[in-house]
């Protein structure tokens, strides 16, 4: 029990050590809700991971269990997740289509919130990061008209918070605690005042012209209808939940504001590195998602901001169903979780020469070595890099945000300077809760209208 406690505040260190003692090998760590999860270190249990079968290993079973589902977002949300194809597909299919919309909100909202000024002004990293991000998300998921619905800046603190509190608890509380903490209702009240006239309105029309007419709106709330399975699934208030769930997983401000803070400290050659690479692709291909997809040098950048400073103690969860048996022989029983130390496996020197330096260009260098391929891109998972998981179940909105996230850093690179406080030359202390970890929350960034 007493270990268990200590895992809320020292969840790194203790996976660390586990990793450390027993590289190569399993080792199991008790939850605060008194349930074993299995650490997995080697190569071969993490491909044995990936290459498993959702009879045995789930990962939506563990993410319910760790984001309590039922209580933060709601049954049907578990129930039926028809809304997980329409971000396979749908959504990411238009990211080229929509880029334009994207790249306007992306000038517009740097110039709103972080005006360009002749002289150095302060502003609170991750809340302006997370304004910036949260309206460049909505106009490409919902529109012009809700770029400032705050809405889904709260609902996403809540939700963590609520899922974290609740899982303090063993089961036989949770249902108790997880009705006192939700923020479904809440959250749901104010979201219909916004969006109910707009999804009621879109379902007249879907009902009058059989689902196809002329400027019919392309947005999630268009795709979201066109793969309803109706029934008690076309309700306002089930779509509601739905654009809020997907808003939720496309926000991204820790990997923009970790980016932010290392740039500030990179010296002038590695800015200037990244500055001509995008000016040069931007004049060839302008501002559009093939350019995005031709930006190696910042792909590499950000790829590494990720691997030192973007990645929980421990991913790729799963829910075994059935007692599963790796390679080795190691057989972990029905009931338990198994996950990989994220954290401790990105900084292993027999993964990464220097693994605990920041190499700006570290995967860029991969590349030319290994051929000109996606192999080394960010969005592409490997037994090396796991923010985004792996196998199947890899992130399914993974190529939305990195394209997203890429262009607004590359914006961000030509039109500011960026330094810390102070002219501080290291990065702030990053937030620990449990296994997961973000930007720290009061550090300030300076930016400038670019000089050079």
């Amino acid at each position: 029990y007493l270990g268990s406690a200590e895992f809320v505040n020292h969840a790194r260190e203790i996976i660390q050590e586990g990793y450390d003692k027993y590289q190569g090998r399993p080792f199991k760590i008790l939850m605060p809700d008194q349930k074993w999860i299995v650490m997995v270190t080697g190569e071969d249990m993490i491909d044995d991971i990936r290459k498993a079968t959702d009879e045995y290993l789930e990962l939506l079973e563990a993410f319910n269990e760790f984001m309590q589902t039922d209580y933060t977002m709601g049954k049907p949300i578990r129930i039926n997740l028809y809304h997980f194809d329409v971000v396979k597909t749908t959504l990411t299919g238009n990211i080229s289509a929509r880029f334009s919309d994207v790249r306007d909100e992306i000038v517009t909202a740097c110039a709103e919130e972080i005006p360009a000024t002749e002289d150095w002004v302060s502003y609170p990293a991750l809340s302006t990061a997370l304004k910036v991000v949260c309206r460049t998300t909505n106009r490409f998921l919902v529109g012009l008209n809700f770029i400032h619905l705050n809405l889904n800046i709260e609902f996403a603190g809540d939700v963590f918070k609520a899922a974290g509190i609740i899982t303090l608890f063993p089961d036989f509380l949770q249902p108790i605690v997880g009705i006192i903490v939700s923020p479904l209702e809440r959250t749901l009240r104010r979201a219909m005042g916004h969006l109910d006239p707009i999804i009621q309105d879109r379902m007249n029309d879907y009902d009058q012209y059989d689902g196809d007419w002329p400027d019919k709106p392309n947005d999630l709330i268009t795709w979201l209808l066109d793969e309803n399975p109706q029934g008690e699934y076309c309700t306002v208030r089930d779509l509601i939940m739905r654009v809020l769930e997907i808003n939720l997983a496309a926000i991204h401000p820790t990997l923009y504001t970790n980016s932010l803070f290392q740039l500030a400290i990179q010296p002038p050659e590695v800015v200037a590195a990244l500055r001509a690479e995008i000016e040069s692709v931007i004049k060839q291909y302008r501002w559009t998602k093939v350019a995005v997809g031709h930006l190696h040098l910042l792909d590499s950048f950000m790829k590494e901001v990720s691997r030192l400073m973007g990645t929980n103690a421990s991913v790729i969860d799963r829910k075994v169903l059935k007692d599963f048996t790796f390679s080795d022989g190691t057989t972990v029983p029905v009931g338990y979780r198994i996950a990989v130390p994220g954290y401790a496996l990105h900084r292993e020197k027999d993964r990464y020469q220097d693994a605990s330096k920041f190499k700006p260009f570290r995967f860029a260098d991969m590349r030319s070595k290994d051929g000109q391929g996606i192999k080394h891109h960010m969005f592409t998972p490997s037994p090396d890099f796991l923010p985004f998981g792996t196998g199947k179940h890899a992130c399914p909105g993974r190529f939305f945000s990195v394209n997203s996230i890429k262009s607004l850093f590359a914006h961000t690179l030509l039109t500011y300077d960026v330094k810390l406080e102070g002219d501080k030359k290291e990065i702030p202390e990053p937030v620990w809760f449990g296994r997961d970890t973000g930007p720290n929350r009061t550090a300030k960034i300076l930016f400038r209208k670019r000089k050079f």
